[in-house]
């Protein structure tokens, strides 16, 4: 019998990755009280995301593309903190 353990837990960082890719931000800046803006935040429908999710579970362990889209899940968390 084959082990699944791999299969739940890349299913569970995309659901991560695509769950930290669904906000933006726009805060008032410590510096002045000016208003800044973040950067724009690309909204995905949960269709999409559910496609995405698929196919990113297809791909072999330790693609690059996850990686970068590990990195690119960190950069919408800081952009929501901004």
């Amino acid at each position: 019998m084959m082990s699944n353990a791999g299969c739940w837990k890349r299913r569970l960082a995309v659901l991560a990755i695509t769950t930290s890719l669904l906000s933006g931000c726009a805060t008032v800046s410590s510096e002045s009280g000016r208003v800044s803006a973040c950067p724009p935040v690309v909204e995905y429908s949960r269709e999409f995301q559910a496609r995405a999710s698929n196919e990113v579970a297809q791909l072999p362990k330790g693609a690059a593309i996850a990686i970068m889209l590990t990195d690119y899940a960190v950069l919408r968390a800081q952009n929501r903190a901004c």
